[in-house]
C-alpha cells in the first residue's frame, strides 16, 4: 500500500433505544469488551495518523472508554452527515485519507479496510470509495448503483425506485474519502430526503458532480454486521466465539467440543492445552503449555502454568496465580491466591488472599477465611503442608513449612515448621447410649 496519511472518524453517537439499556449501544460487550474497542483495536493496526470518536450527548462513559482518543459530541442527530461534520474542529487541516467507521459495526477485519484505503490510494483516484456488501436479505439497506465508470450513487431504500430495490449490492456506510476534498463535500449535504436527515452518502452524488470519480469495495456480509438490538449483539458474539476458537485450535490447543468453550478477547492458551466441554474464559486469562482443564470450569483474570489440572467445576477469580503441575479440583475456587508448584486442591474448597506453597495438600472442605466483615486479610500455607479436611485456617494467620493441620481444626494462631496442629473439641464415647435411645423411643412409638 503507498505511503499516505490517514485520519479515522468513528460515528457513536446512536442512542441504541432497540437495545432497551441506559449503557450506550457501543459498549455493549462482546467477547468480554465493548465493541467499540473490537473496533479500536482492529483500526490502531492501520497506524492512523489522528482519530476522532463523535459522541451524543450525555456520553461520558464512551469517551472514557476510548480516551486518549479525543471525542465530540453530535448534540443533535441530524443524520450521518450531521455526524461526520462534527469532526472538523479535530480534522480541519488534515489532507489525507478520511476513513469513516461506525461503532456498532465491530466485526469489520483490518484486510478489509486496507483494501477499501489501498481503492482510494489507487490510479483512478477517486474522491469517494464505498464498502458494499451483498446480504441474503437486502432488505432496507441502501443501494450501491454501479455503472462502467465506477459507482454511480448510493440510494437509500427509502428514496429508491422499485428498480433501485433490485439491487443486490448494499451500502455499509463505511467509507473513504479524500481528505483534501470532504469538507467541501460535507458543506454542500441537504436534508432534503424521505427522512430529512443529512446523509453521509450524498457525499458519492457530489463528488460526480464535481466530475471526480468514485468506486466500491465489496466485503463479506457477515463482517458487516450492524449491532442495534440484543439479537444481532448475540449473532456478533457467536461469530467472534467462532473465531477465537479457532484461533486457539490453530495455535495448537485441543478443545473437545468448541461450541460449548467461551473465550473472551484476550484469553492466551498455550500448547498442548486440552479444555473439555463447558468451559469459560473471561477476561484475563493466561494459560500455559500441557494444561489440562476439565468440564464446567469458570476463569478469569487469572494465569494458570505449565501441566496444571483444573477441574471440573473450578472457578479461577481474579489474582488467582496456579503454579507449575498444580491440581485444582472440583468445586474449588480460588481468589487473589498463589499456588505454588505441585500443590493440590482437589475438593471443595475455598482459597482467597493466600499463598499455598509448594506441594502442600489442601483437603476436601477446607477454606480460608479471609473477610472478617470489614478487613481482607492474608493467609500463608508452606511448602509441603497437609491441610486437614473441613478445616478452617482463620486470617492473618501461617501455616509453617511441612505442618499438619488435623481434620475438622480451626486455626487461628500461627503453626510452626513440621508441628501437627489439631484444635477442635475433644471426642466423648457414651457405652451402649445409642442402643438404649433406640429402644426407649422404639417404646414410644410403639
Amino acid at each position: 500500500m503507498a505511503s499516505s496519511k490517514l485520519a479515522v472518524i468513528l460515528l457513536a453517537a446512536g442512542m441504541g433505544t432497540r437495545m432497551k439499556s441506559a449503557l450506550p449501544k457501543v459498549m455493549h460487550p462482546i467477547a468480554g469488551r465493548p465493541m467499540i474497542s473490537h473496533l479500536l483495536d482492529t483500526v490502531s493496526g492501520l497506524s492512523p495518523d489522528r482519530m476522532v470518536v463523535v459522541v451524543g450527548p450525555e456520553m461520558e462513559r464512551i469517551t472514557q472508554a476510548v480516551a486518549p482518543i479525543p471525542t465530540v459530541v453530535q448534540a443533535e442527530r441530524l443524520g450521518t452527515g450531521h455526524a461526520v461534520a462534527q469532526a472538523r474542529e479535530v480534522l480541519r487541516d488534515f489532507d489525507g485519507d478520511v476513513l469513516v467507521l461506525y461503532g456498532d459495526t465491530p466485526l469489520i477485519a483490518r484486510a478489509t479496510l486496507e483494501r477499501l484505503l489501498a481503492e482510494r490510494r489507487g490510479p483512478h483516484d477517486p474522491a469517494v470509495v464505498v464498502l458494499g456488501f451483498k446480504p441474503d436479505d437486502p432488505g432496507h439497506y441502501g443501494r450501491l448503483v454501479v455503472g462502467a465508470e465506477g459507482l454511480k450513487a448510493i440510494v437509500e431504500y427509502r428514496d429508491a425506485n422499485h428498480e433501485q430495490r433490485d439491487i443486490r449490492l448494499c451500502n455499509s456506510g463505511v467509507l473513504a474519502i479524500d481528505g483534501k476534498r470532504l469538507w467541501s463535500l460535507i458543506d454542500r449535504i441537504d436534508n432534503k430526503n424521505a427522512k430529512g436527515e443529512y446523509y453521509l452518502t450524498d457525499v458519492v452524488a457530489l463528488a460526480r458532480s464535481d466530475g471526480a470519480n468514485c468506486r466500491h469495495v465489496e466485503g463479506a456480509p457477515m463482517e458487516l454486521l450492524g449491532v442495534n438490538s440484543r439479537s444481532e449483539q448475540a449473532v456478533a458474539e457467536a461469530v467472534v466465539q467462532n473465531l477465537l476458537r479457532e484461533r486457539a485450535m490453530e495455535a495448537g490447543a485441543t478443545l473437545i467440543d468448541p461450541q460449548s468453550v467461551w473465550f473472551s478477547w484476550d484469553t492466551r492458551l498455550g500448547k498442548d492445552v486440552t479444555v473439555w466441554p463447558h468451559v469459560v474464559f473471561g477476561p484475563g486469562v493466561v494459560v500455559g503449555d500441557t494444561v489440562e482443564i476439565k468440564g464446567f470450569c469458570h476463569f478469569e483474570g487469572c494465569t494458570i502454568a505449565d501441566g496444571a489440572v483444573l477441574g471440573p467445576f473450578a472457578r479461577l477469580r481474579p489474582g488467582a496465580d496456579i503454579g507449575e503441575a498444580a491440581h485444582i479440583g472440583n468445586f474449588v475456587e480460588v481468589k487473589k491466591a498463589v499456588v505454588e508448584t505441585g500443590a493440590k486442591i482437589n475438593h471443595l474448597t475455598y482459597i482467597g488472599d493466600a499463598r499455598v506453597g509448594a506441594g502442600a495438600n489442601v483437603g476436601a472442605g477446607t477454606i480460608t477465611c479471609n473477610y472478617d466483615g470489614f478487613h481482607k486479610s492474608f493467609t500463608d500455607i508452606g511448602k509441603g503442608a497437609f491441610i486437614g479436611s473441613n478445616s478452617a485456617l482463620v486470617a492473618p494467620v501461617r501455616i509453617g513449612d511441612g505442618a499438619v493441620i488435623g481434620a475438622g481444626s480451626v486455626i487461628t494462631k500461627e503453626v510452626t515448621p513440621g508441628a501437627l496442629a489439631v484444635a477442635r473439641g475433644s471426642q466423648m464415647e457414651l457405652a451402649g447410649w445409642a442402643d438404649r435411645f433406640r429402644a426407649q423411643n422404639a417404646v414410644k412409638k410403639d
